[in-house]
Order: structure tokens, then sequence, then C-alpha cells
């Protein structure tokens, strides 16, 4: 844990703020969480705590909550996402695990037409356009193997599965993209929210992307999860993109795979909530470059009648992941297959990224159709979920297709 806790947060309501709030952010050290334009930027460390290891969720968890009972909080509006907030990326594997929460001194909000600011111990807010972030030129090579060698570990894993080991396993692989000077990443921020407004585009100490997949969602008592698994690619064409939907809709293979996310989830969030709906069809979720099965489980947590509104969002993370969405089924099998035969490391690629707030309300999504910055370099990441029946040519096709949004948003 680095930094001093501060004393005094501060949330006003503002006028409204016209055009992208990712306008106003800083090029050091941006924090974002957007989606059809509302959501939350911040900049400015005003706390923040590294975790790793196996207890890296509870560890944050425990940190945030001992910070927030140390605050004097000013919140005039008491809306999800005001007063004070902190932003955060878990590692997706035990080891290393290497994870952040941070808290910023300054948060811009907006939600629908409320608006607000959040401080801390008064720093003083530039509600103005800052510099317009330059655009890099890049180079793409690939990451920790190529095409042919990740298709034998696809081919690997279909004949594990085939013989009984498990039932699906997500496997992922990266690709580096090299640029001419360090990367700002308000660049490629700025055109996945411009491109893919129907995500939630993040940036959190380095691991940015836009994610279709919200892995929990916690307000006011209300838990929201979707699931996606099952994915095609889309063509441009729009009758013949309808009829790939309808396929992907009866596709025996994609909705095997969906099935167990969907149940992955469902076992994970039970325990924690009650009046859980898990509807029985998924339905199609049309993005620009692809298309998913998906289904929205619900559920009322525990105790939300409690005066700390019970299990925080974090911790109904820490509950769902890894999913079967990104991991596999069983789950235990799935990792241990993913680490023996994957051959790269994942850091916080397909971990939680999100917010929450002091009353443990909050949005964590899966850092999916994401990248890692590390000054002129970034890496790539793309994974498909493997069953019985997978072709290896097709999931490194579908691969391709998940590059695309950062891919395109760098060049």
């Amino acid at each position: 844990m680095s930094g001093t806790a501060p004393r005094v947060v501060t949330t006003v309501a503002v006028e409204a703020i016209h055009g992208s709030l990712l306008d106003l952010v800083p090029q050091s050290g941006p924090l974002s969480w957007l989606r059809h334009g509302d959501g939350i930027v911040g900049w400015g460390n005003a706390a923040e705590i590294r975790t790793s290891g196996p207890t890296r969720f509870a560890d944050a968890a425990k940190w945030w909550s001992e910070l927030v009972a140390g605050l004097e909080i000013h919140n005039e509006l008491s809306e999800p996402g005001t007063g004070p907030v902190c932003f955060g990326t878990f590692g997706f594997a035990d080891e290393p695990g290497d994870s952040v929460l941070v808290m910023p001194e300054v948060v811009v909000g907006r939600r629908g037409n409320l608006t607000w600011v959040t401080t801390i111990d008064g720093a003083a807010p530039e509600l103005a356009v800052q510099s317009a972030p330059a655009a890099p030129t890049v180079t793409f090579a690939d990451g920790a193997r190529n095409g042919e060698q990740w298709m034998s570990a696809v081919s690997e894993a279909v004949a594990r599965i085939n013989r009984g080991d498990l039932e699906k396993v997500v496997l992922a692989r990266d690709l580096v993209a090299t640029a001419d000077a360090e990367v700002d990443v308000r660049w490629p921020l700025a055109r996945l929210a411009e491109g893919y407004p129907t995500c939630w585009t993040f940036h959190v100490d380095g691991m940015f992307g836009a994610t279709p997949e919200m892995l929990v969602r916690r307000e006011r008592g209300l838990v929201t999860s979707r699931v996606l698994a099952g994915t095609i690619r889309r063509t441009g064409d729009d009758e013949r993109d309808l009829a790939l939907a309808a396929a992907l809709a009866r596709s025996s293979k994609d909705l095997e795979e969906h099935e167990y996310a969907v149940r992955s989830v469902a076992e994970a969030l039970e325990p924690h909530c009650t009046g859980m709906n898990v509807p029985d069809v998924p339905f199609v979720l049309h993005l620009p470059n692809v298309m998913h099965l998906a289904t929205d489980v619900t559920g009322v947590v525990q105790d939300a009648a409690h005066p700390h509104g019970g299990v925080s969002s974090l911790r109904l993370a820490e509950a769902l992941h890894p999913s079967a969405a990104v991991g596999g089924t069983p789950t235990a099998t799935a990792v241990a297959v993913i680490a023996e035969i994957e051959g790269m490391d994942r850091g916080r690629y397909a971990g939680p990224v999100g917010w929450m707030d002091a009353a443990g309300d909050g949005e964590w999504g899966i850092a999916l159709r994401s990248g890692e910055i590390d000054g002129n370099t970034v890496r790539l990441f793309a994974g498909c979920g493997i069953v019985g029946d997978s072709a290896p040519e097709a999931e490194l096709a579908e691969s391709q297709a998940k590059f695309v949004p950062v891919r395109d948003a760098l060049s």
C-alpha cells in the first residue's frame, strides 16, 4: 500500500458536460469506465493498494473497507458511483495474480441527466478539454505463440475433452504491438468508446479495452451478471449476418459452451443471492465485429437491507472469477489445463476490471477485447471457448476477429 489515506471526500452535482468524458482526462494516469457515453472517469492517485496471490481480492476489499471507514464524506447525491470510488484490475490466475485498486483524486461521472464531480481533500479539477492524444504508428507481431502453435494447443485441448478430462476450456493467445513512441492510452480509449458504445470502455493501470461482458453489477441490492459464450464473426452484410445469428442460436456447439458458462455463474452467485432469475434461452448480442450468445443472470444480494448492503460487488466478482466463460468446466481442471498448455502469462487479461463505491455498489467487467500498455509496447489478447467438437482453424479465425477492436483502435 502506498500514498496517504485522504480525509475529506466531496461530491457535488455540476452542469451537464457535453462531449465525451474522455476529453477531460489528462494523459497521466487516466481511469475510465464508460458505456453509451455514461459512466465515470478519474485521474490523480489519492491512494492505492497492490495485491497478489490467492488473497488478492480479499486483501483489496479489506483495504477499501478500512480506507472508506476513515473518510469524511460529503455527498449530496447518494447515487451509485458518487462519493469515494475505487477503480481496479485483477490478475487472472492466483499466481502471481498482480492486481491494483486505486482511489483517484478527481472523479467525473455522468448518468443520464445527472453529472457530478468528486474530489479528494479539495483537489481542484480542471473540467476542460485536454490536449488531443497522438495516434501511434504501430507494427504487429505474434506473441507467445504463432497461429500454428496455438492451433496445436487447441487440438490438445479437444483431445483431453473428448477423453473425458474436462468439458470445456478457454484458450487465449496474444499479439504484440510495438509503437514508434510511448502510447497515449487516451487514443485507443476514444476510438473504442466511439466504435463500441454498447461495450464498457475501461482503463486502469495500463489495462484497457472495450469489454462486452459484465461479470457483475451490484446496485442497491440488485445483482446482474451478463454471460457471453458462443461467438460468430460478422460479415458486414445485414441479411447474411441475420442468417448467421440464427445459425448461432441453433448451434449445438455454441449452445453447449454457453450452457456451461451460465451454469457456472448461477452456481457462484447462488450462495450470495436470493430470488435469482436464470433465463432458459440465450439471446444474440450484436456487436460491430462479432455476435455472441448472451444471458443476463439476475438476483437480489442477501442482507441487502444491512447498513453496508451485504456482500460487496468486489467480493461478488471474486466469487464469480473465473467463470466458465473465461476458464472452463470444471473450473479447477480447466484452469490447470490453461496453465499447462496455453503457453503464455495472461496477466490481468480475462480478470475482473471495474469500479466500486463506498457502499459496495459497483460494476466489474471481464478484461476482454483488451490490451496492456507498457511504454511503447502493447500486448493484445483474445480467447476462445474450446469444447469437444471445436475445430482449430475455426477457433483461430474467431481469435483473430476478437483482436480487431483493439488492433483497429491502435492502428
